[in-house]
């Protein structure tokens, strides 16, 4: 009676197991290869730090607009609507975004060329944009960094072919009417690769302080009371003796994970912390797909997941 008992709680536990694993979301991680000719590229992980390539690594989404047709830097969010909606780097030195949406991340609408810097006669690129949405206004804030010649010359610079950039966004409610474009963060120095992310009544910005002179190209964190700003002064790096940029983040449980590209050292870095104060390195324990660059995580559910592996 006993081994029968032992029997069927063991069958029990492996059924409610089972479930809560199909009830988990999945990380996903978007990214793009070489130099975005291709598209996008998707990898998962059920636990943050082993990821694999779907698809054979193969793109799911080849890039169709501006003249250089580029899809680096991709960033997908799941929407208020369910849906997902991606912006992307289209050029290094158009004056606009790419953006496309979709329903299972198979099946994407016909990609649409956001001219988000159009008005300013002195822009130089839009790189790596992200959205963040906002549930109190119910908006989408799309943000990147941008050089416009002849502004903020306090911190000009002739290296780096004269790149100085500063955030700037637009906000949406619906992916087709757009606010005017403003200035979102200007740190005091060269800054890319923002992100922004809710915690609490609080947002956080993860951001690559970008100064070449004297180096730094490390990650630091700015905060701020509403997604539009202002956000706070930077803080100290969180990164270490390495070139890093392109953050992305996740939580996993009460600690928070941060992603980077060690562009210099052609490999992916992390580092996890329970405070955003103290962060542990924890890039020894991570795995890649070979070649990923700069993107962002999101979770799917297992639903989704299932679809992706059919691919």
């Amino acid at each position: 009676m006993k081994k029968l008992f032992y029997i069927v709680s063991l069958l029990i536990a492996t059924v409610l197991n089972v479930q809560a694993q199909a009830k988990k979301d999945i990380y996903l991680f978007a990214y793009f290869k070489g130099n975005g000719e291709d598209g996008l590229h998707l990898a998962y992980s059920a636990d943050a730090y082993t990821w694999k390539a779907l698809k054979n690594d193969q793109s799911f989404l080849t890039p169709t607009v501006s003249n250089d047709k580029l899809m680096r830097d991709p960033c997908i969010i799941r929407g208020a609507d369910d849906l997902f909606h991606m912006v992307w780097t289209v050029s290094w030195k158009d004056k606009g975004i790419g953006y496309a949406s979709s329903k299972d991340l198979i099946n994407w609408s016909p990609q649409q060329f956001i001219p988000v810097m159009a008005n300013e006669a002195g822009a130089r690129n839009t790189w790596a944009p992200e959205i963040t949405y906002d549930e109190q206004t119910k908006t989408y804030m799309i943000y990147w960094a941008t050089t416009i010649t002849g502004k903020f010359n306090e911190t000009a610079s002739s290296e780096e072919s004269g790149y100085n950039h500063r955030m700037y966004y637009v906000t949406t409610k619906d992916f087709k009417t757009f606010s005017e474009t403003k200035l979102l963060y200007d740190p005091g120095f060269n800054v890319i690769d923002a992100t922004i992310v809710k915690d609490g009544k609080r947002f956080i910005m993860f951001l690559k302080d970008e100064t070449r002179q004297p180096p730094q190209k490390n990650i630091k964190i700015a905060y701020a009371d509403q997604l539009e700003g202002p956000y706070s002064t930077a803080s100290a790096p969180i990164t270490g003796n390495y070139w890093a940029e392109g953050p992305t983040t996740l939580k996993t449980g009460n600690d928070w994970m941060v992603y980077f590209d060690k562009y210099r050292d052609h490999q992916y870095g992390a580092i996890v912390s329970a405070d955003l104060k103290n962060w542990t390195d924890v890039s020894d324990k991570i795995s890649l797909p070979k070649g990923l660059r700069h993107g962002t995580i999101l979770s799917i559910k297992a639903k989704e997941l299932k679809a992706l592996l059919k691919q």
